[in-house]
């Protein structure tokens, strides 16, 4: 049995301290307990869990390359982002930037990024650079005949670029605070059991349609056709027409036949002529070419 001194040390677990499961005789422990007071005790004492697994040491083949940990405190996109935070951080006036001020907070931070990122550092060196010209451009003294000629301020297209950048930064930002699918809201998905609730399908306009030009289509091919039998008597039009001819001298062919019959009837008229031609009782006469065509009897009536 552990004296009591060490006993009070030891941290306490649901309810049972390891001190008191130590100080209790193995007799009197539950194995729920002592099985709960060596996983907390190895839990402690492990370094790392690989796989799920405690790791109570270092492996004696670990390596740990130089760059496995590195802390940036600001995060920028690129040389553009860079001088836009130097400006807003100091308030200065984007308008009239103080460039020998900015020129030197740039290359401190260029300094930085060179120690560590030489290829990351390509890209500000370039910028370095253009700030470099203008801060001279601006130091340099201006000539009398520039003096009577207002000229374009050097930092001018500089300020272009910045507003334009800061301009498509702020957009981003708006659209990034839309609510985006799977990253601020996912979809909700509800299981329903078909027994219970029936699914009908959707039916729309086009469908309806189409469904009304197929059973339409098979109407059309299972229809029938009535023939029905109509007497009609060419002699009856024979004299028919030589009545009509008898009170009009001529009478152009066309107002001899009734459309409002139908086809059988008006060829049924048009054999009735023909018949009445070949017996010699009308003559067909043309005036001219392509003139009317006019119709009288070949007798003189008493």
């Amino acid at each position: 049995m552990l004296p009591d001194d060490t006993a009070e040390a030891q941290p306490t677990v649901a309810g049972h301290g390891i001190a008191e499961a130590t100080a209790l005789p193995s007799a009197q422990l539950s194995p729920e307990a002592l099985n709960e007071a060596v996983a907390v005790t190895t839990e402690v004492a492990a370094l790392a869990r690989l796989y799920g697994e405690p790791l109570l040491k270092l492996p004696n083949d670990l390596y740990i390359p130089p760059d496995a940990l590195e802390i940036f405190l600001d995060a920028f996109e690129g040389p553009l982002d860079l001088l836009l935070y130097l400006i807003r951080k100091q308030n200065f006036n984007i308008l009239d930037i103080p460039m020998a001020q900015l020129t030197l907070q740039y290359l401190k931070y260029v300094d930085q990024i060179r120690l560590s990122n030489l290829e990351l550092a390509a890209e500000y060196l370039l910028m370095a650079a253009m700030l470099i010209e203008i801060k001279s451009r601006m130091l340099l003294p201006q000539r009398q005949s520039e003096l009577d000629i207002e000229s374009d301020d050097p930092r001018a297209e500089l300020v272009r670029r910045l507003l334009e950048y800061e301009q498509i930064k702020l957009a981003a930002y708006d659209l990034n605070a839309i609510p985006q699918l799977d990253r601020d809201f996912v979809r909700t998905q509800i299981f329903i059991e078909q027994s219970l609730v029936p699914a009908w399908p959707e039916v729309g306009a086009i469908d309806l349609q189409q469904a009304w030009l197929d059973v339409m289509k098979r109407a059309k091919l299972t229809q029938h056709h009535k023939i029905s039998r109509e007497e009609l008597s060419v002699r009856e039009h024979m004299t028919g027409i030589l009545r009509r001819l008898q009170s009009s001298r001529f009478v152009e062919f066309a107002d001899l036949f009734d459309i409002a019959g139908g086809v059988p009837v008006v060829v049924v008229n048009f054999v009735a002529l023909l018949e009445l031609a070949k017996e010699t009782l009308i003559e067909i006469t043309q005036a001219e070419p392509f003139a009317p065509i006019y119709v009288r009897l070949a007798y003189s009536p008493a």
